[in-house]
């Protein structure tokens, strides 16, 4: 699954649900927490079970809905699941979603929670991590049974720890390596923080690429006009891809005992190195699929 993208859309504004997969996101996210006010709720969960359950509505796009949390003083996430998935059959009713977001995870047990909830086979789940407990305890959010992708919230992690936000991140670098780290030891997809200023597409574009360098496999999106930065920066230049295909050729190539380390252009080739071309080709493969 390529999760380069993850775009959100307000759940009470279904013209804008409907308008998302044009953007060419690989996830959009129909939000049911921090877009929709708390009057508003079930208007809006209402308008995201008739848009996933119009038979007109075919995205191309993975549709994952951000659910309350399941714990909460306000709107939570058993009101939400009953609201998509109550009177379900075996194979669930038309409006089953690709995938869940849960917010605000601090432990495994909220996986737990969430899968408690839905009727039948639950949905990978994206779980947002984007508080102190959330950060101490992401590999045991990452290696619950549902968890499909670890998802960062700089913003909301801010707030929690009584950070000042600041252009160079420094200050939430650290949680934002924990994300990725516990997300590759748990063999699930690590999405990285929003970047709220969406008229400054090349502070996006910087960004995108330093969380490329952390290891992230996508970005979440708060405007549409921010997902071709990110699909673009997530998608290896003609430079790259050419070194990674002489890469992996050369390896090909090489003598059985010879392919623990051998010699390309000049430059040491060793395992960490195959590695990493034979992501670079997939990657490329994959945003070519798309």
């Amino acid at each position: 699954m390529l999760r380069r993208s993850v775009l959100f859309s307000p759940g009470d504004r279904p013209e804008l649900m409907r308008k998302a997969p044009g953007t060419g996101a690989d996830t959009i996210v129909f939000d049911l927490e921090d877009a929709v006010a708390p009057a508003r709720k079930a208007e809006a969960r209402d308008a995201v079970r008739t848009v996933l359950a119009d038979p007109e509505f075919e995205p191309d796009a993975e549709v994952c809905v951000r659910v309350n949390p399941v714990e909460g003083s306000g709107a939570t996430a058993d009101e939400d699941v009953e609201a998509l998935f109550d009177g379900a059959g075996d194979d669930g009713p038309a409006a089953r979603p690709d995938a869940l977001m849960l917010p605000k995870c601090t432990d495994g047990d909220d996986l737990d929670g969430l899968d408690a909830l839905v009727p039948g086979e639950t949905p990978p789940v994206l779980a947002l991590v984007e508080s102190a407990a959330g950060v101490l305890h992401a590999e045991s959010v990452a290696a619950a049974e549902a968890t499909d992708a670890l998802v960062f919230g700089a913003e909301d992690l801010s707030a929690d720890i009584g950070a000042t936000r600041t252009d160079d991140g420094t200050e939430v670098l650290y949680a934002r390596e924990h994300v990725v780290l516990a997300a590759a030891s748990a063999g699930v997809d690590a999405i990285d923080t929003v970047y709220t200023d969406f008229s400054d597409g090349e502070g996006l574009r910087e960004e995108t690429e330093f969380a490329i360098e952390l290891g992230y496999d996508g970005k979440m999106a708060i405007h549409p006009s921010q997902v071709s930065v990110i699909n673009e920066a997530f998608t290896p230049d003609a430079d790259a891809v050419e070194w990674a295909e002489r890469v992996l050729a050369a390896t090909a190539e090489a003598d059985e005992e010879d392919r623990g380390v051998f010699q390309l252009d000049g430059e040491m080739i060793d395992a960490p190195l195959i590695a990493q071309a034979e992501r670079v080709v997939e990657r490329a493969r994959a945003g070519d699929d798309v």
